[in-house]
């Protein structure tokens, strides 16, 4: 078993192969600016949603525009899209539209991200180191294509493609989950903290991805991740 494991890390490391893995204290490292890496994650949500959240840390001195995590379908490339346009700012689009989010410019430290959405309402939720920001409301009665591309450090412009490097993402990415509902205050506060969360469509500890391009999977380097 230890090989096996240690084989999974070697294949992980390497550009453009298949591997699913326990990525605890990892981190998937975008190493060049701009880049045209990205990451690609395998999952095919059964049905439209109706509800979703969305986590992920990334740890960047990026200070120009760059995309986090895009999921297109071919009806529409910005499905859901978390989009930093600046240091101050943070853009969440479902189904082609957005809210802006104003925050605080980072202090050269990883930044843990949510954002949920609700159909029946409308309203978006946007937790940025386990606190909450004011709610919003955004594309109420919309419900999310499930034939999905979904990748990690490119903004889609077309499906599973379309990308434009300096909207791209150098740094650190972690602790990327996708649920199909929304998390209580509670599980957002633990997912900041790295604790125990309900089974996700996209899950860390169990990720199926593939990698393209210069993006190499890492142990982290500083404390424990959002703490």
């Amino acid at each position: 078993m230890g090989s096996l494991r240690l084989w999974l890390a070697v294949l992980a490391g390497l550009s453009g192969v298949t591997a699913q893995e326990d990525l605890y204290r990892k981190v998937f490292v975008f190493r060049t600016d701009p880049s045209d890496a990205y990451v690609v994650l395998q999952v095919k949500p059964e049905q439209p949603l109706l509800n979703f959240t969305v986590c992920l840390r990334s740890y960047t001195d990026l200070a120009r525009p760059h995309s986090l995590f895009s999921y297109a379908t071919k009806a529409q490339d910005n499905e859901i899209l978390l989009f930093k346009p600046k240091p101050t700012e943070y853009r969440f689009y479902v189904g082609g539209k957005f809210v802006t989010f104003r925050v605080p410019e980072g202090r050269g430290d990883w930044e843990h991200v949510c954002a949920s959405w609700e159909s029946a309402t409308g309203v978006a939720e946007f937790w940025l180191n386990g606190k909450p920001w004011p709610r919003k409301g955004l594309q109420r009665g919309y419900a999310v294509g499930a034939e999905a591309a979904i990748l990690l450090g490119q903004e889609q412009d077309a499906f599973g493609g379309g990308f434009d490097v300096y909207n791209s993402f150098t740094g650190e990415l972690a602790d990327v989950h996708l649920w199909d509902t929304g998390l209580s205050p509670d599980k957002m506060r633990a997912a900041y903290q790295s604790l125990r969360l309900p089974p996700a469509l996209l899950a860390w500890r169990s990720l199926s991805y593939e990698t393209k391009g210069d993006v190499v999977v890492k142990p982290w380097l500083r404390g424990v991740l959002g703490r």
